[in-house]
């Protein structure tokens, strides 16, 4: 499995109208998107990219400093990240990305028509939970948990969307995940 973290993408102009795999693993902060996408990929043979490698130096200093991020300072991050989508999605591509408003996946999606997207709900206590038990390996403070939320639009009536309980199981999660994948793999739902 290929896992892609830091990059230059660059634009795709030939890239097709509507990549035949490619999926965002979404969520708020200790919702397990990472761990889902980078097995999920694992377990279709597809490239797995880490959302959070493509913030700039500043956001992920002002995540450090607890600071919430704005729209502004998600553009260029959700532009890189749709552009790696589109560059990636002919050979299958899991990315792992917060996703947090309807207008953020409306951006990922103008990259690569029928983006299918796996919402991983989880309650506030257990991201909170699982977000201080990183302790100093991520950049990430579980003090920012509340303005995940406060930031969510949750994608209940978007099409192309799987939603899951991020409490489950791991493994039922992911065998959820790729028989939707088998089922959908286009997202047109």
């Amino acid at each position: 499995m290929q896992k892609i973290a830091l990059s230059s993408p660059a634009g795709t102009p030939d890239a097709p109208a509507c990549p035949p795999r490619a999926v965002v693993v979404m969520g708020v902060s200790g919702s397990g998107k990472s761990t889902v996408g980078e097995m999920l990929a694992r377990r279709q043979g597809w490239a797995f990219v880490e959302g959070d490698a493509f913030h700039s130096e500043g956001n992920h200093a002002k995540m450090r400093a607890g600071v919430p991020l704005t729209d502004e300072d998600r553009a260029s991050w959700l532009e890189a990240l749709g552009r790696e989508l589109a560059r990636q999605g002919a050979g299958g591509v899991v990315l792992s990305c917060s996703a947090l408003k309807r207008a953020y996946r409306r951006r990922l999606r103008a990259h690569v028509p029928g983006l299918a997207f796996i919402w991983l709900e989880v309650g506030r206590d257990a991201a909170h939970r699982r977000v201080a038990g990183r302790g100093d390996r991520h950049f990430f403070p579980a003090t920012l948990i509340d303005s995940q939320f406060a930031t969510l639009e949750p994608p209940h009536d978007e099409a192309g969307l799987l939603h899951l309980d991020s409490e489950r199981p791991l493994e039922e999660i992911l065998e959820r995940a790729a028989e939707w994948l088998q089922r959908n793999p286009h997202a047109h739902s």
